[in-house]
């Protein structure tokens, strides 16, 4: 299945509009679009203090707006067939709405930064891929952030808005999540990619050449072993900087690893040397993209996946199959896995020329390969969070 099967924007924005008009009887004041994201390099190293490099991608989170004049929200979710209001006077998790808490913690975090807020009617749809690993959640909370703040209205600029709604998602919903989702779907820049200093949350654009598209790949593999390997993972990092005296792996070169070698446990080395070489491959990266380097580029992403593979095995049988596919097919600049491991995605710079033709051909040898239905989708890096025209 490709992308042709998923709603364009514009098709997602007329969707929320009738919808609203249907719901609330009149027309919306403001329509909201927050893109969904993909990580083009740097796995892992989030929670090392390290450096990723993510772009927002053309699928978007759409809503639908009007104000009200009391403090309630009232939020129709049309993918999902259901409604729920919340008063912002008593600012409560949800058990019956799941979904809404997004909304909700934001409005938490907001106020508790000391923001003032106004009610809203709105209607919310979107093609961001829920469970791909695309940042479905992210964007309903930037989507919904944005909202409040042009209501208002109040300035409310776009670091302090992602750090804000990381907030919501860590303290008010309960996931753990970095800062990655929020900054680059709240910061994004259409044909440009997100460097981000996980660290000092210093951050800088970088141009993505022209005739090049995003290809997205989604396994459809369940990740059963997440949460548990996750976990084991930073456990393993931990170690690693403890045993080398650093406060985190970011702060370790290749060199210094090699001469610490025989101090560390063979599985916490493996471990270290990719969150070290991923590092040194992010900066690379950028580098790369800023000389028109794509060969360069791609063979980068190629190593990062080799690396997640071997070194810091949170690949699968899937995804290796998925990408070993990707690498065979002309066009593709390079192709790895993206996101936490274990199922999901990956992701490849593909010549434009090529895009199409090759999500035809994947989807199919994957299916040879594993029995699993893949979704393909084609997508450019895209602007941040905004208000549509």
């Amino acid at each position: 299945m490709t992308s042709s099967q998923s709603m364009r924007l514009d098709d997602v924005r007329e969707r929320v509009t009738q919808g609203f008009s249907r719901r609330f009887r009149g027309e919306p004041t403001l329509t909201i679009a927050a893109p969904g994201r993909v990580n083009l390099i740097g796995e892992h190293t989030d929670y090392n203090d390290g450096f990723v490099f993510p772009a927002a991608i053309n699928r978007h989170v759409v809503m639908a707006v009007r104000p009200r004049v009391d403090r309630r929200v009232c939020i129709q979710a049309l993918d999902l067939d259901d409604e729920a209001v919340f008063d912002l006077d008593d600012v409560q998790p949800s058990s019956d709405h799941g979904w809404n808490n997004y909304q909700r913690g934001v409005a938490w975090a907001l106020q508790d930064a000391g923001y003032t807020l106004k009610g809203f009617d709105a209607v919310m749809s979107s093609d961001v891929p829920v469970g791909a690993g695309l940042s479905s959640s992210a964007a309903v909370e930037i989507a919904c952030a944005y909202v409040f703040q042009t209501i208002g209205p109040f300035e409310l600029d776009g670091v302090k808005r992602a750090l804000l709604c990381q907030k919501a998602e860590n303290e008010f919903v309960g996931m753990r999540c970095g800062i990655m989702d929020q900054y680059i779907i709240s910061l994004g820049k259409r044909d440009h990619a997100l460097l981000i200093d996980c660290r000092s949350l210093d951050y800088s654009l970088a141009a993505i050449p022209s005739g090049y598209h995003l290809l997205i790949c989604n396994t459809n593999k369940h990740r059963g072993l997440v949460d548990s390997e996750y976990n084991t993972r930073r456990q393993e990092c931990e170690t690693g900087a403890s045993t080398l005296g650093v406060k985190a792996l970011r702060d370790v070169t290749p060199a210094q690893l090699e001469a610490a070698k025989d101090e560390l446990s063979e599985v916490v080395y493996r471990r270290c040397r990719h969150i070290v070489t991923e590092d040194e491959r992010v900066m690379q990266a950028v580098e790369a993209l800023g000389t028109c380097d794509i060969a360069l580029f791609g063979a980068l992403m190629n190593q990062s996946h080799v690396s997640l593979r071997d070194d810091y095995e949170v690949s699968c049988a899937e995804l290796d199959v998925m990408v070993d596919v990707l690498w065979e097919q002309p066009g593709v600049v390079g192709a790895r896995m993206t996101g936490a491991g274990f199922g999901g995605c990956a992701v490849a710079l593909v010549e434009a020329a090529h895009s199409k033709a090759t999500a035809a051909r994947v989807a199919p040898a994957y299916h040879k390969a594993t029995g699993l239905e893949a979704t393909i989708y084609v997508c450019a890096a895209e602007d941040g969070v905004r208000t549509l025209a």
